[in-house]
């Protein structure tokens, strides 16, 4: 008995004739296709992927941790000092992780570096916990402040019902997994503009406060360490708030 070539279906309704060998000819009539690579298309320009970086790196915590840090904290000099101190903490990591970056060259963040240095294991509960405690709990926080933030101009008068904000956040979440299994191009538009939106709102709060510092209103600096003491409980929970907003390191 002979064995057929096999037969492959394309997209375009046609058939592309399987060789003796069992790999399939170039759709130009080259060199054959190399057997079981899958190639990506590339989508991302230079422009997407500087707006998917800053992206990262400026994420929505900077525009929820100061009222934590603020409240946590119970003065302006103690909030400064925490913004400086998660800073430089947050520094030194970023530090380490170039190092790491230019030192083993392969993909995988976390995953990698654990699995070169700890082995197979501890690499692999790292991946599990990042997927089923971390990633959601963060998508979680910066879905719920979106919601919030979308909600706000219509209760200005009033408090927003939870209710209203968790059906919001589910209808985002929902948005943004249908756009990114649909489109990387329209992904990728939509992540040049959200960019652009957050540059805005970051330059709005810093541009006013700086000319206002420069117009002399400095009275909240006189007796900045004057206020509420920070509890024990307080101070822990400044440092998280703190550290999440520098979490795009």
């Amino acid at each position: 008995m002979f064995r057929k070539a096999a037969v492959t279906t394309v997209s375009n309704g046609s058939y592309l004739q399987g060789q003796a060998n069992g790999r399939l000819p170039s759709m130009d009539g080259g060199q054959p296709a190399q057997e079981g690579k899958v190639v990506l298309k590339k989508k991302v320009t230079l422009l997407r992927g500087i707006s998917i970086i800053i992206g990262t790196i400026i994420g929505a915590g900077i525009f929820i941790s100061p009222k934590g840090i603020l409240k946590n904290t119970g003065s302006v000099g103690m909030s400064l000092t925490v913004w400086t101190a998660c800073g430089i903490l947050s520094l030194f990591g970023a530090l380490c992780y170039a190092e790491l970056g230019t030192c083993i060259k392969k993909s995988g963040g976390h995953y990698t570096y654990i699995l070169e240095a700890f082995g197979p294991l501890p690499a692999f509960v790292r991946v599990w916990v990042e997927l089923l405690v971390i990633r959601p709990a963060a998508t979680a926080v910066i879905s719920l402040a979106f919601g919030r933030y979308i909600l706000e101009p219509f209760f200005m008068q009033c408090e927003i019902p939870e209710l209203a904000i968790k059906l919001v956040t589910a209808v985002g979440i929902t948005l943004v997994m249908v756009l990114n299994s649909t489109s990387v191009s329209w992904s990728a538009r939509i992540q040049i503009f959200l960019t652009f939106c957050k540059l805005v709102a970051i330059l709005i709060i810093i541009v006013p406060g700086v000319i206002q510092l420069i117009k002399g209103e400095t009275q909240h600096f006189k007796n900045a360490f004057a206020g509420n003491d920070a509890s024990v409980m307080g101070l822990p929970l400044a440092f998280y708030s703190g550290m999440y907003a520098y979490s795009g390191w």
